[in-house]
């Protein structure tokens, strides 16, 4: 009955994502066809969340402005497209039309200045299809007379196949440019142009054109990740054979000193020693129940993301999906976190139930709504894009309030009431054993430097990738190699975690609960020391508006995996410390 339900449940999840994220509906177009033409953000080359309208800066307005009816996911990446003057009838082509001709005053000619000497970078948007320049260009051969040129007239180039159009993009070597130099006033004419060609390409394979990978790169790629990949089988293969080998001559000893009744008394050293502390629950049970119960919700996010991004429903520009998706995903995966988080607290003789059902449904949200409280408040002071509206936020909180925290709620009712007995195959004595002094190099500080460095080391080439997708302008699109990574980090979190278990317990420590879980999440330490190293030594990042982002929502990725990999480290180091002492023979 309980796998029924659970089935049921997840094949809800998955069906209700599917509907929020699938691709918009075809668009056919006859000739001469008017396509509405937008012109969404602008902002740094550099700083990819530091976005502004497109007519902050001095460009010639239309009438009237009118916005973009955006979804959800577009409004959380900060998109805010407005309808333009630009006019592209479907298979028209021209040349030199004019959008507009008016007069800059010295204070524009200085904000256009100041946009291309940071290098400016502008979208707009033709059939859903992104289309990227860049304001002008600055001549610094010589540093004691830098020259700026505004681009006046853009020549656009459009492939179709039959009625729908297939890509779109500009013909930079046919760009035509006017020098701002520091006149009180300049006559600015901007006109453009429109070329349409056909092509062979599918309409559903189009955003496959703005995909950046070259084949050279891309088979870089792949031998990177599958150098990883042997060298965890070997890592996991090398640890595995060790464990066992170290178990066996354990069991071994043990065995052979419970037989010898006659001979000469030899004291038991090693984890046989603390079977009557190793099942002693740890401190702070609410707390560790919520992480843990968080953990499984998390881990069926990711799962779900991934599943999602191998059927083809994150493309690149494709509205912010993918938030969407990861906003309902958690939504209605809450339900997970109550039930794991309840059935652990239970196991443990919690008896404070409202609490541990509180701090399961807010121990992630609220530091996420005091990192998104100051960052839109910094993002509201720089008059930027990515500054979340109020109804936004509201419509978001709604969703926690009305799904997420009911079906947390709910989780946890289920989960204390259908949760067993914990399973211990040693009984607890009353009172804890004394820990034996234990070496500095084997302490908690050491373990976390041991057990944080290998997952890293298996994943941190795809960090690279990751994070020139997500903080710079490129495309990721090889979700496949995203998956086998996802498994690689899991299999050597695993590992590490168990290893680093049986070591402590081999020193008479007992307290491995929250070791493990702390160790498994150790990653994230590495993850976020090499995101301040990509921030200062490989991208191109500044401002105070992008550091606040950019640090602020790593700090909070961290923790979201901290929790994920620590309750696999728990989770793996449970079910391998129950393994050892269901086998042994005991007092």
């Amino acid at each position: 009955m309980k796998l029924q339900i659970l089935s049921i449940y997840l094949i809800c999840i998955i069906l209700s994502s599917i509907v929020l994220v699938e691709s918009s509906n075809k668009h056919h177009f006859k000739e001469n066809d008017e396509v509405p033409f937008y012109v969404n953000n602008v902002g740094p080359y550099s700083n990819p969340t530091e976005t502004y309208e497109f007519y902050t800066l001095p460009f010639c307005k239309p009438s009237s402005i009118s916005y973009k009816k955006t979804k959800l996911g577009e409004i959380l990446q900060g998109d805010s497209a407005v309808l333009s003057d630009y006019q592209f009838p479907f298979k028209g082509s021209f040349e030199n039309k004019q959008l507009c001709e008016y007069t800059l005053k010295k204070e524009d000619i200085k904000k256009f200045k100041k946009a291309i000497g940071e290098y400016y970078y502008a979208e707009m948007i033709y059939d859903d299809l992104p289309i990227f320049s860049f304001v002008g260009t600055v001549d610094d051969s010589d540093p004691k007379n830098i020259r700026y040129y505004l681009y006046n007239h853009i020549p656009f180039e459009f492939d179709y196949n039959g009625d729908q159009v297939i890509r779109v993009n500009i013909d930079t070597e046919h760009i035509k440019v006017i020098e701002l130099s520091d006149q009180d006033e300049i006559t600015l004419k901007l006109t453009y142009s429109a070329k349409w060609q056909p092509t062979e390409h599918e309409f559903s394979k189009r955003m496959d054109l703005y995909e950046e990978f070259f084949t050279k790169e891309l088979e870089i790629h792949w031998l990177s990740v599958m150098n990883s990949f042997f060298l965890v089988v070997l890592l996991t293969a090398f640890l595995a054979i060790m464990i066992m080998k170290i178990l066996k001559n354990d069991y071994s000893r043990y065995s052979k000193n419970d037989e010898e009744e006659d001979s000469d008394y030899q004291e038991d050293y090693g984890w046989k020693l603390v079977h009557g502390d190793v099942f002693r629950f740890p401190p702070y049970k609410n707390v560790f129940s919520a992480f843990y119960g968080i953990g499984w919700q998390f881990i069926s996010i990711v799962c779900g993301i991934l599943a999602l991004s191998l059927f083809g429903m994150f493309y690149p520009n494709n509205g912010g999906n993918m938030y969407t998706a990861g906003i309902v995903l958690y939504a209605l995966t809450s339900g997970i976190s109550g039930y794991q988080s309840a059935k652990m607290y239970k196991n443990m003789g919690g008896n404070k139930w409202a609490w541990n059902i509180v701090l399961t449904a807010t121990v992630f949200v609220a530091p996420l709504f005091i990192v998104v409280i100051l960052s839109n408040t910094v993002a509201i002071t720089w008059h930027s894009t990515v500054a979340l509206p109020i109804l936004t936020m509201i419509e978001v909180i709604t969703i926690w309030l009305f799904v997420g925290f009911p079906l947390t709620v709910v989780g946890g009712i289920a989960g204390r009431r259908l949760s067993e007995n914990f399973d211990a195959p040693c009984r607890t004595k009353n009172f804890p054993r004394e820990i034996p002094p234990i070496q500095w190099y084997r302490r908690l500080p050491c373990q976390i430097l041991i057990a944080g460095f290998l997952p890293f080391s298996a994943i941190y080439i795809e960090l690279f990738y990751i994070f020139n997708s997500v903080w710079g302008h490129s495309t990721y699109t090889l979700y496949g190699i995203l998956c086998l990574v996802f498994l690689i980090l899991i299999n050597v979190t695993v590992c590490i975690t168990v290893a680093l278990t049986y070591f402590q317990l081999s020193m008479e420590d007992h307290r491995w609960w929250w070791n493990s879980f702390i160790n498994g999440g150790s990653t994230v330490v590495f993850i976020y020391m090499y995101s301040i190293y990509y921030y200062y030594y490989i991208s191109h990042m500044y401002g105070l508006l992008q550091a606040t982002f950019y640090f602020t929502y790593m700090l909070i990725v961290c923790f979201f995996f901290f929790i994920l990999l620590g309750t696999v480290g728990f989770y793996s180091s449970l079910i391998f410390v129950k393994r050892i002492y269901r086998n042994l023979k005991s007092d």
